[in-house]
């Protein structure tokens, strides 16, 4: 089971960024996917996550601006990142429930990608 995260990248604010989690040795369908993000100094929260059956939820602080999409044909989820702002600048990682239920606990992901880097200049 691997995770391959990229898309990362220096944007502006009000730029847009969008991240790809390219999944292998196993078959997407029936896993969630969710998105988590690491600032400097502080501990990693939970971002984004989109269910088996394709139900999403959002955290509030990037409610209306960020979107988790899933495309199980090409293996891949997406973060599309809109309005981006300073406070959105972290490591991005991606990660794998096989019960393929929505959550941002951490530990119900058991695979996790390497992470990538956003940031977001004032």
């Amino acid at each position: 089971v691997q995770l391959q995260a990229s898309g990362g990248g220096l944007v502006q604010t009000g730029g847009s960024l969008r991240l790809s989690c390219v999944v292998s040795g196993f078959t997407l369908d029936y896993y969630a996917i969710a998105w988590f993000r690491q600032a400097p100094g502080k501990e990693r929260a939970g971002v984004s996550c989109i269910s088996s059956d394709g139900t999403t939820y959002c955290a509030q602080s990037v409610k209306g601006r960020f979107t988790i999409a899933r495309d199980n044909a090409k293996n891949t989820v997406y973060l599309q990142m809109n309005s981006l702002k300073p406070e959105d600048t972290a490591v991005y990682y991606c990660a794998a429930d096989p019960h393929g239920k929505l959550s941002m606990i951490e530990t119900d992901f058991g695979s996790w990608g390497q992470g990538t880097q956003v940031t977001v200049s004032s």
